[in-house]
């Protein structure tokens, strides 16, 4: 257990650092956990428990410092929560490599527009009725929710994208948006893991701990630093999305 945990902490560290910036940490901290042999349901469970902690740190983060827009952040959590249910629902019945080979061209797309985006301002873009953010954030809860509980990995990258491109939300609020979103698509997981006894705790707690630091400092950074550090993560997360894509594809 002591050698799992010297690979572990540094990894999960680093997992809650960048999920706090951009999301997509558990590209990092799920393959993290089967690569010291646990496997199955017992990593997913173990990695829901450590990352929700933490990431309940920066929530709160961007909470306390206002960095929410709450108009469109309440209806893309109630669709968060739908659309999770509903995508676990269909993954029943639909063939995962074929999802996956849809990923593997979306994903491109959107790093390219992350890319080709350079002027991500820390002002709002042109402000929208309340209506129209209100219908917006339902719309990205409920599709990326619907994602997340099909397959789940980069769901926050691809939330924030989406706080940012469609409903037009500066960075920052973009980033707290995207953080609280997907906290509350994944407790709903991380109860059914608990309730059936999928969480490896003597680990999990440990590594909850390095989770909590790595997403404290990160969504400092991202608080301070903005469209600095948030758009090369971002770049970061879906190159490592891509080459987890492809990996799947071919295996």
């Amino acid at each position: 257990m002591i050698q799992q945990l010297l690979i572990l902490c540094p990894l999960i560290f680093l997992a809650g650092f960048i999920d706090s910036i951009a999301g997509g940490g558990g590209l990092i901290s799920l393959n993290s956990y089967q690569a010291v042999g646990i496997k199955d349901q017992f990593a997913l469970g173990t990695n829901k428990f450590s990352s929700i902690i933490g990431g309940t740190v920066a929530s709160v983060n961007y909470i306390r410092t206002g960095n929410v827009h709450t108009l469109s952040l309440i209806p893309s959590v109630i669709c968060a929560l739908v659309g999770s249910f509903f995508g676990s629902k269909v993954a029943l019945g639909i063939s995962g490599r074929a999802f996956n080979l849809i990923m593997l061209i979306a994903t491109p797309v959107v790093a390219l527009l992350v890319f080709l985006k350079k002027d991500y301002s820390s002002r709002e873009h042109k402000t929208k009725s309340n209506a129209a953010y209100i219908l917006l954030g339902a719309l990205i809860g409920l599709i990326v929710g619907f994602y997340d509980g099909f397959y789940g990995p980069g769901a926050g990258m691809f939330m924030q994208f989406g706080f940012i491109m469609i409903v037009g939300l500066e960075v920052k609020k973009a980033c707290g948006n995207a953080r609280i979103v997907n906290w509350a698509s994944n407790l709903a997981a991380l109860f059914n893991f608990v309730r059936y006894g999928y969480v490896v705790y003597n680990v999990a707690i440990i590594c909850a701990l390095f989770s909590i630091l790595g997403n404290f400092i990160g969504s400092r950074l991202a608080i301070k630093k903005d469209v600095k550090i948030v758009r090369p993560v971002m770049l970061i997360v879906t190159g490592l999305l891509f080459m987890k894509l492809i990996l799947d594809y071919i295996a």
